[in-house]
């Protein structure tokens, strides 16, 4: 019912009820219910906020985040101190999903009582110290709505911010990026006042002079790392598939960036995704109109010009009218086209509908204004129109532009002004007054073909309803006919009439919208909206930047477990020490809540970790399987192989190590072997080789490459160069590579998957190959295919193994429970869900395959 948009809120009562059942399923269902009738169905809500709470303490994560949900949803100041208490042990949590919730239910509460907002600022304030993506945007979210002046709670979390970025959820990127704009804003001076000191030049100033000053200039200033942190980690995002992302990057580069990077945003702004559908309102029509207005250029004219076309035809005359005022914008700003568009419009004479005949004329005026002298066909064209235009403003337009270049078309402009005058009564008082402007003008350039009709005009005008048309009438007169009682101001009638008249400008009706930020609501409305937050000068002076620097606390060494062979499990027992770190650091979703353990529970874990890494006897060699990286027919006789070597990364803690083993298989020397145009995707890294110099024939050389695949199996494409060739390679990973193995007892590692249920969780049931029935067989072949590290278990039938992904440290546990008939279970839970489920499609055929 409620998904086919029903009311449902008189079954609250029956269904509330099955808050407490065992079946999970049923439990996310009422949830899902009450986050959407809670509001409502406050009265019923508040009897079940004992359940609700029991609910914040249930093993599965899904759970705890509704029940969260619901208890912040219900609106009654009374249940302030539990909802409090709630989301303070939420924001400490082992599952990131439920921390996020936490974020979201602070700006509920804050809604709700905003006495409460230095307690929420404590709660924002450690949540802002969480790694986990999924938490950052929401808190940023909150530290927007609660507390957006406390830049100080920033400080700390900046740089971390700047590169957990790319790892966030899309919207969150957009709120934490116009954060972020506005947070540089305060603490970085401006980039841009660089070129504006370049063009200050002394009048008397040499321009060696000149060139010595902005030497000075440039050598004065540096941009800070921090700023230029900022702009490297959100240009990636110049390339993410939502609009959204890629606008908020936009508008961070148009504050934040010097001027000559600024356009780097052009080229992700194609202009056909700014086309306007039908089903677009006004508004957005005519925002969407003038962003293709502005990104016209000699390149893409021709293709806009025939999209404006259409839009002329539109049904919406507003619009249709907005887009012949673009075409005019385009044929002055490019004037290539200038006379494309000029004959594009007279064509729109010709048109069936009023609006837009004189929206052409009134453009067309002013186009012709900025070069007459090489259109008189068109105001002929124009002359002839006359009788069937009935738009007074595009009458009145056409009258002004065959009397101001009446002396272009002399035979033409006698005779418009005789069929004027006959209808001079009946036209409008705008037209009026061109008639009698364009009387005056052939008056004193035609005297013989127009004084009577001149005159005629004049007297008509004399007796006339408006008092504007008499005043005007009385002053032409006294002009153009002087007497004993014409002032000095007659002998300078010519000048009057005929003076040379600036071309007037095209503009945006959009041009004074420069007082608020790029990209808000108050931006779009052109007025300040409720919650519009300033953006601030640049200061004259940085702000102390050792505010953003981080003490790197002593507390746990990182873990590093690598499978070996038997014939080094003597060196097995040193530094277990070490080991205890993997298990505080995996228990915690790589988050701060970690840190808050007491020194008890570290001992209690450290003792499990010591049991469980010596537990772990089934340990093998991990064999390395080669794969082509360049075939020696295609690499002109250079060869190269890749293989993944499952040793910590040499070159940061979140890169893969991949060995890469060149050969030159000529019988001559091949120089400079190095890496060149890494084409990564948005936000992957790599850290190449040094080159190498000389390779003699048949010689080989293996080296490292770091490469950061941020939990993505897609390819890394690059060049790999000698000095005389590039060649286009790329590398993929198997997602068993993109893995650390984890050491973890039996009973956290239930507990971990207990915590990842639901949508974490990825199962499948498969045959079994009999030979791939015994315990030491399961756990070589699935150690060989990923890098998991093995979990001692007590049953013969269960086999379970712990990892964690390369790049954000989010666990992955995997169970295979062998079954009776040759078949197994096997299940993966981890946050990574794309990760889980390919995972599990590799795994497949590892077991059932001989």
């Amino acid at each position: 019912m409620v998904a086919k948009g029903k009311n449902a809120s008189e079954l609250f009562p029956a269904v509330v009820k099955n808050v407490a059942s065992k079946n999970i399923e049923i439990k996310k269902l009422v949830y899902v219910y009450l986050m959407r009738y809670a509001e409502e169905q406050q009265d019923l809500a508040l009897l079940s906020i004992s359940t609700f709470q029991r609910a914040l303490k249930d093993p599965n994560q899904l759970i705890r985040a509704s029940a969260l949900r619901v208890l912040s949803s219900i609106r009654v100041p009374i249940i302030v101190p539990i909802m409090m208490l709630a989301i303070k042990e939420a924001s400490s949590d082992l599952s990131p999903y439920v921390r996020k919730n936490a974020a979201h239910a602070i700006q509920k509460l804050y809604s709700l009582d905003p006495e409460q907002k230095e307690m929420l600022i404590e709660v924002i304030e450690k949540l802002l110290k969480d790694r986990s993506t999924l938490v950052a945007g929401s808190v940023v979210m909150a530290f927007e709505e609660v507390c957006p002046e406390r830049i100080d709670l920033i400080h700390k979390n900046y740089r971390k911010l700047c590169n957990l970025l790319v790892d966030v959820e899309e919207w969150g990127q957009v709120v934490i990026i116009h954060m972020l704009t506005r947070y540089a804003r305060t603490q970085f001076v401006s980039p841009w006042k660089v070129s504006l000191l370049q063009i200050e030049k002394n009048f008397y100033e040499s321009d060696e002079e000149q060139k010595e000053k902005d030497q000075k200039v440039k050598d004065t200033y540096t941009m800070d790392p921090d700023h230029r942190l900022l702009l490297q980690n959100t240009k990636p995002l110049l390339q993410s598939r939502n609009a959204a992302v890629v606008m908020a990057v936009s508008q961070l580069y148009w504050h934040l960036a010097p001027k000559s990077e600024a356009g780097i945003v052009r080229s992700v702004l194609y202009t056909t995704i700014f086309y306007v559908r039908s089903t677009d309102p006004t508004m957005i029509k005519t925002l969407k109109l003038e962003i293709l207005t502005n990104l016209a250029n000699e390149a893409n004219i021709s293709t806009l010009l025939r999209e404006f076309q259409t839009y002329v035809k539109s049904q919406d005359k507003q619009f249709a009218a907005a887009t012949i005022q673009a075409i005019g914008r385009c044929a002055t700003n490019i004037t290539e086209v200038t006379d494309t568009c000029l004959n594009g419009l007279v064509c729109l004479l010709s048109n069936k509908d009023e609006i837009v005949v004189a929206e052409s004329v009134v453009v067309i005026k002013k186009l012709l204004q900025t070069q007459p002298a090489h259109h008189g066909e068109i105001i002929k064209h124009m002359a002839k129109l006359l009788d069937n235009i009935t738009v007074p403003v595009a009458r009145a337009s056409i009258l002004w532009l065959i009397g101001e270049y009446c002396e272009r078309v002399p035979k033409i402009a006698p005779d418009v002004l005789r069929k004027t005058a006959k209808s001079f009564t009946n036209e409008d008082d705008l037209v009026k007054l061109q008639i009698l402007n364009l009387g005056a003008k052939l008056y004193l350039t035609n005297s013989k073909q127009t004084k009577l009709l001149t005159q005629y005009v004049l007297n008509l005008g004399k007796y006339d309803q408006s008092y504007d048309i008499r005043d005007r009438t009385r002053f032409i007169r006294q002009l153009i006919v002087p007497n004993e009682k014409s002032g000095a101001l007659s002998k300078y009638a010519k000048k009057i009439f005929l003076a040379q008249k600036p071309a007037p400008l095209l503009e945006s009706p959009f041009k004074d919208r420069d007082h608020f930020q790029l990209g808000t609501l108050s931006h779009t409305l052109n007025t300040q909206a409720t919650g519009y937050l300033e953006l601030s000068d640049w200061p004259e002076v940085a702000p102390d930047p050792s505010v953003r620097n981080v003490e790197i606390a002593e507390s746990k060494k990182i873990v590093r477990v690598v499978f070996i062979s038997e014939s080094e499990t003597g060196s097995e027992s040193e530094d277990e020490d070490d080991k205890e770190e993997s298990r505080s650091n995996e228990s915690s979703g790589s988050s701060s809540p970690s840190d808050e353990s007491s020194d008890s529970e570290s001992d209690s874990k450290e003792s499990t970790a010591k049991k469980t890494s010596r537990a772990v006897t089934t340990q093998v060699s991990v064999p390395t399987k080669t794969h082509e990286l360049l075939h020696r027919m295609s690499g002109k006789g250079l060869a190269a192989h890749y293989h993944f070597s499952r040793q910590p990364g040499i070159f940061g803690d979140r890169m893969v190590s991949v060995q890469v083993t060149v050969t030159n298989t000529t019988d001559h020397k091949i120089e400079n072997i190095h890496i060149e145009e890494k084409k990564l995707p948005s936000g992957m890294r790599m850290h190449e080789f040094s080159p190498i110099e000389c390779l003699e024939p048949a010689g080989s050389v293996t080296v490292s490459v770091g490469i950061d695949f941020c939990d993505s199996t897609q390819m890394a494409s690059f060049q790999l160069c000698t000095k005389d060739d590039c060649f286009n390679v790329s590398i993929q990973p198997p997602v068993g590579e993109l893995l650390l193995p984890v050491t973890m007892s039996e009973k956290d590692f239930k507990k971990e998957q207990g915590m990842l249920t639901g949508m974490n969780e990825t199962s499948t049931a498969i045959p079994v190959a009999p030979q791939n029935s015994t315990r030491l067989v399961v756990i070589e072949k699935l150690v060989k295919a990923a890098n998991l590290g093995v979990v001692p278990s007590g049953q013969d039938n269960i086999h379970r193994f712990a990892a964690k992904t390369v790049h954000s440290g989010s666990l992955v546990l995997v169970t295979v429970e062998l079954k009776e008939s040759s078949t197994a279970q096997l299940v993966i839970n981890t946050e990574k869900t794309v990760i889980g489920s390919v995972l599990l499609r590799e795994l497949k055929p590892v077991l059932s395959q001989g």
